[in-house]
Order: structure tokens, then sequence, then C-alpha cells
């Protein structure tokens, strides 16, 4: 019976095409025609956003949305995700195994997605309680129970190697709460970030910016910390690429980890080489 291989789906429903019940003869994305109304209509963050949530982003929500991708697009080769895409395109692996190392690396938590996810939660339990922020920074485990992440080792969303916000934090920062609502997370982290920064002893990262962001949008932990390794992938993407163009006498080794002996050829047998032998 064909009732017995239905996918469920919340937000998604196809027709099939009457010749081939493999290929869908329309699209429907929380009751929007992909392909009849979305593709003529609507941004490509309007149609990400009807996806995660849904329902029709207002335009505020799409362009703070696109805003956080460009902030996001590409972290730069000192990221570590972004560092395990260029390696991967020096070896001159295929493509999915550049962008594989980039999602495996960057799904951690410093910096990464497991980090957002975390933050996210806090903001679900802390809301705008400072103090309660504070304490919860510091233990931000969710209980006792094993799991797969060992224990936080610094603040969620702040930089345990800086001294002072960096920069493109602060301008990403100041440019999304013109974007966003104004009672909202963005505009409590701006206000709060001098007084979080004391406590801490450590500045606000870009990670901690992200997810402020993800929370004014409205979405939850798992659709935040998903979307944010979505969104840095493209940065991942190209430095792979580049990398592989450049060549290996360009990639920088990191020459004091690098010992050479002399093996010039075979000396005399140690008694453990003449037990095997």
């Amino acid at each position: 019976m064909a009732s017995d291989y239905l996918y469920h789906s919340n937000f998604w429903r196809e027709n099939p095409e009457e010749s081939n019940p493999f290929a869908a003869n329309a699209c429907y994305c929380s009751g929007y025609d992909v392909y009849g109304q979305i593709l003529r209509k609507a941004s490509w963050f309007e149609y990400l956003m009807l996806m995660l949530k849904g329902e029709r982003p207002l335009k505020t929500e799409a362009i703070l949305l696109e805003t956080l991708a460009i902030a996001l697009a590409n972290p730069g080769p000192r990221d570590a995700s972004v560092r395990a895409a260029m390696n991967a395109g020096i070896a001159g692996t295929n493509h999915s195994s550049a962008l594989m190392a980039a999602l495996a690396v960057g799904a951690g938590q410093y910096g990464g997605a497991q980090e957002i996810s975390i933050c996210m939660r806090l903001w679900e339990e802390c809301n705008q309680d400072f103090d309660l922020w504070v304490t919860r920074l510091f233990s931000p485990e969710e209980d006792e129970r094993a799991d797969i992440w060992l224990p936080m080792e610094h603040a969620p969303g702040f930089d345990p190697n800086g001294e002072s916000t960096p920069k493109p934090v602060l301008q990403t920062l100041d440019y999304l709460v013109s974007l966003a609502p104004s009672n909202g997370a963005l505009a409590w982290l701006k206000q709060k970030r001098p007084a979080f920064e004391e406590k801490v002893g450590y500045p606000l990262a870009m990670s901690g910016v992200a997810a402020a962001a993800l929370v004014d949008l409205g979405l939850d932990k798992d659709q935040g910390s998903l979307l944010y390794l979505l969104l840095r992938l493209p940065g991942a993407a190209v430095h792979s690429l580049e990398q592989k163009h450049l060549g290996w006498k360009k990639f920088p080794f990191y020459g004091p980890a690098i010992e050479l002996t002399d093996d010039s050829g075979p000396g005399p047998a140690s008694d453990l080489e003449k037990d095997l032998i």
C-alpha cells in the first residue's frame, strides 16, 4: 500500500508527477507554492525564515537575518573551522570533505554551534536578568547527566583568549542593534556588554552576538545552532578552494613541532630490535 510509505512533515507538501512518482509536480512550504509564488516574490532569507519558523517573516526579520549572514559568512583563517577546510583543500581532497571538516570543527564549544546552543538556552533561562546571567555563565551545564560534550572551559559567548572586544564584533553588534527590536536581546546585550566583560574577565565574542541575534529572530536553540553552522560555510568553502589552487608550498606548517632525525642509514640495532628480528 502506498500509504505505508508516506513521509510526514508539518511545513512541506508535494504533489507527485503523474508520469513519475519520484518527481514533484508542485511543492508547498507552509502553504506557499514554492515554484509558483516564493520563487518569484521572496528573497532567499525570507524563504529560509519561512522554512525554519513555518510562517512568513516580517521584512525586518529577513533583513536582520541577511545582515547576520554577512557577518558570519567568512570567519577567516584565524577560525579553526576555516583552517580545517583549508587543510582539506591543500590536501586536494573533494569539496564535500572540506565542508564536512569545517562542519565537524565548527560544531564545537569554542566559537562553534554548540556554544551557540548553550548561549541560546541561557537566553531562555535568564532572559534579561543580569545577576542570573553572571551566575550561569560560570556554570552553564544543564544538569549532571553524562553527555558527549565536556564541561565548558569558558563563559559561552565570550572569548577567553582576548583582552579587548575585537572591532568587527563591536561593528556587528552596533549595526544589528539598529535592525533589531529596541527591547530585544541584542539591545540589552549592547547595554550590558561592559558590565558583562568586567564580570567575566574577557571580551564578548562573535558567537555571543550571533546567539542574541538568533534569539531576536525568534528561533530556538536547535534552529539557531544549525543555522549558525550553515551561515559560516561560504568562507570555509572559498578558503578551501583558494588553498587548493595556491599549493602546499604556500601553506604554513607549524615548524617548531617538526623534528628531523638523521636517517642516512641503518644504525646499530637496539636490544628491542634484535628481539624482534
